[in-house]
């Protein structure tokens, strides 16, 4: 697989506690630079990064993250602020509590109401399959596919794990409705990448393949 179309599925991320503007500034001139699909940046700069970029690269922000038990109105308000700070796309974290719970309705009203902040902004689901067993990944794939979002994630990363090739296999066997894919956390080399994008990902969230590229 050619290089410039695995970065072209890859959102450039860099979502570190401790990240300073000058660390998202390179962030953004990299995505721009190696025409990755996004940059995805903590939600305190999507206003700079924003303003910084002039629409050359996508941004996208995390919502509810990485815990994801915030109330739906605090997502919500999440998002509409991330929106109007200029983001074109939105990762959520659903309240995997509720999922253990099997309050899988409650889970598909908080994915809607989330999607309507996003005023026609892409909307992927993170829903955490590292903290899942497989009957709930597989349930949880359907409910995403029901919902209105775009995409179904893995992982935040900060998390016990994050993407596997098999968790991405349960998501490409059971999406329906267009529900695409996203595999985020821990991919370290091309040839996972690859291995992600011919199992069915659609999206990569990583910071390491843009610095491998540029190391070569």
């Amino acid at each position: 697989m050619d290089i410039k179309e695995i970065l072209s599925k890859v959102d450039h991320t860099l979502l570190k506690q401790e990240s300073t503007w000058q660390q998202i500034k390179e962030i953004c001139d990299d995505g721009i630079k190696y025409e990755t699909a996004s940059v995805c940046i903590p939600p305190s700069f999507v206003k700079q990064a924003s303003d910084y970029v002039k629409g050359k690269i996508p941004i996208c922000t995390v919502i509810g993250f990485p815990n994801g038990y915030n109330t739906t109105a605090v997502k919500c308000a999440e998002t509409e602020d991330a929106v109007a700070n200029g983001t074109d796309e939105i990762d959520m974290v659903i309240n995997i509590g509720w999922v253990k719970e099997g309050l899988y309705e409650k889970v598909l009203t908080e994915i809607n109401e989330v999607k309507k902040s996003c005023h026609g902004k892409l909307l992927k689901v993170i829903v955490e399959t590292c903290l899942l067993t497989t009957d709930e990944k597989i349930k949880i794939t359907e409910i995403v596919s029901e919902s209105d979002a775009d995409f179904i994630k893995t992982s935040t990363g900060f998390s016990t794990s994050g993407a596997t090739f098999k968790d991405v296999e349960i998501f490409a066997k059971h999406v329906s409705n267009g529900t695409r894919i996203k595999a985020a956390g821990g991919i370290s080399s091309i040839a996972d990448a690859e291995k992600f994008i011919e199992l069915g990902a659609d999206r990569l969230g990583t910071s390491r393949i843009v610095k491998i590229v540029k190391e070569k």
